[in-house]
């Protein structure tokens, strides 16, 4: 690999991270603080098009054409798969809540001191999330740019519903709007931290980007299949599902017309 073409992946690398950050944390805040909750249920329905054509049109594709042994892949995916649901099982039951009220006896203040830690326990939640993240936009660019660009789009677009729900997280922990956004600003730059480490250590292991690739589309499949499908199920009408599956189409198209010249 060239000079020249490290320091532009690297650049790439640094570039996608911040964005996909900054962009998703500000417009998380913009919906959320004003409470656009037609455009967050659309953003959903787009997400599924983008990450699901993401893994299955390209990041799939790319790691199955490495000459990466396919069963080594194919049990990668699964354990990924694996691994996604036993971390979700585990925020589930982390994230178990009760209110004043509730007919559970506890102290005055008792739930406003809970609230006070789930909102630093999200910050520090969502910091190692985007770090992991950033390790995959690094992957993804190694691989192929396209991919890179298609990655960091899927993972904005799936930032944003979830950091809505970490806003709405820290400000019930009695976060004003300008510290949540800031405490989750700071988190998104975790993501340009595993960008450049991933870089580094991946540069340098090469052989490993098809397995990272594998499980980076284990966790997009996951969460598109059994996170976000399943709210667009709850709103079963034909005048609903209509604007769900044009979305969908849309993140498709999106995902294929960055990649068009691959």
């Amino acid at each position: 690999m060239s000079r020249l073409k490290i320091h532009s992946t690297l650049l790439s690398i640094l570039f996608a991270t911040s964005i996909a950050g900054v962009l998703s944390i500000s417009a998380a805040a913009i919906f959320s603080f004003s409470l656009l909750t037609k455009v967050v249920e659309r953003m959903v329905s787009l997400s599924v098009g983008i990450m699901l054509s993401t893994s299955l049109l390209h990041a799939l594709p790319e790691a199955f054409e490495s000459g990466a042994d396919p069963h080594t892949l194919f049990a990668c995916l699964l354990a990924g798969l694996l691994t996604f649901f036993l971390l979700e099982k585990l925020a589930i039951l982390r994230h178990s809540h009760h209110h004043e009220g509730d007919g559970h006896h506890h102290e005055h203040g008792h739930d406003a001191s809970e609230a006070g830690k789930a909102g630093w326990m999200i910050l520090v939640g969502d910091g190692l999330h985007n770090f992991t993240d950033g390790i995959l936009i690094a992957a993804a660019f190694l691989a192929d740019p396209n991919l890179g660009l298609v990655t960091g789009l899927a993972i904005i677009a799936h930032e944003i519903p979830q950091e809505i729900g970490d806003f709405i997280v820290l400000l019930n922990a009695g976060f004003t709007r300008m510290r949540a956004y800031m405490y989750n600003l700071i988190c998104s730059m975790m993501g340009v931290v595993g960008g450049v480490l991933g870089y580094f250590t991946l540069g340098q292991a090469s052989s490993m980007i098809p397995y990272v690739l594998v499980f980076a589309s284990s966790g997009f499949i996951y969460i598109a299949v059994s996170d976000l499908m399943p709210q667009m199920q709850r709103r079963a009408t034909l005048r609903e599902t209509i604007p769900q599956i044009i979305l969908i189409g849309v993140g498709v198209m999106l995902v294929l017309f960055v990649t068009r010249h691959r």
